[in-house]
This record gives structure tokens, sequence and C-alpha cells, in this order.
């Protein structure tokens, strides 16, 4: 995505870089380690087409970086960009904020069910 067609909402801008549920999930495992293709494939349990699609989207927007190695039979492995590491507190936050709504909707859900008796 060229920087004219990104959106002049902050918060839009995300949501076109890595607002899939796809893209966002290649980041979070890439910023655990690097991958093969297959590894993240079978990390995210996606088509092989859409996990294609999302990642070079992702490298042509400067977040990803694919690369192949000669000594390991063309292997290809992606990683992360520099920028692609500066959305790690968009995860952690996404991640603690998921896991505050579970704890909630549990305890809202056991109120409700206690009012109905």
């Amino acid at each position: 995505m060229e920087y004219r067609d990104l959106s002049s909402n902050p918060v839009a801008v995300v949501l076109q870089l890595v607002g899939a549920k796809w893209k966002i999930l290649v980041v979070k495992n890439l910023l655990v380690k690097e991958m093969r293709f297959s590894e993240l494939k079978k990390k995210l349990g996606c088509t092989s087409k859409v996990l294609a699609a999302c990642l070079k989207e992702m490298e042509d927007d400067g977040l990803v970086i694919r690369e192949e190695s000669e000594n390991k039979n063309n292997c290809v492995e992606y990683y992360l960009t520099d920028i692609g590491y500066t959305l790690k507190p968009v995860i952690d936050s996404m991640q603690k904020w998921g896991q505050e709504y579970k704890k909630l909707r549990k305890l809202m859900e056991k109120y409700n069910n206690q009012e109905m008796k």
C-alpha cells in the first residue's frame, strides 16, 4: 500500500495494514521467531492461498521480509522488519484486553445465570 492510499485516521491505518484476522496473527507469531511458510500455515490453520496473499501484502507494506535461503534446499523464511516489530505494543495491548474481556464476560454470564434462577 502506498503512502497516498493510507487513511488520514491513524486507527484506520492500523486496520488497513493488519486489520485482517490472519495478518495480526502472522505478526504475533513472527514476534516470537522467524518462520517458514509451512510453520506459519500450521500455527495459524489457514489455507495456503490466504496465507500467501497476507504475506505478500505485508511484504509490500514493509512489515515482513521474505528471505530465500540457498543452503536449505531453497527454503523461504519470513520475519518482521523493524517497522513490523513496532507492532509489538499493539499486540501486547490486544492480548491484555482480550484476557480482561474473557474474565469480564465470564463474570457477566455467571451473574446473569444466577439472576435467572
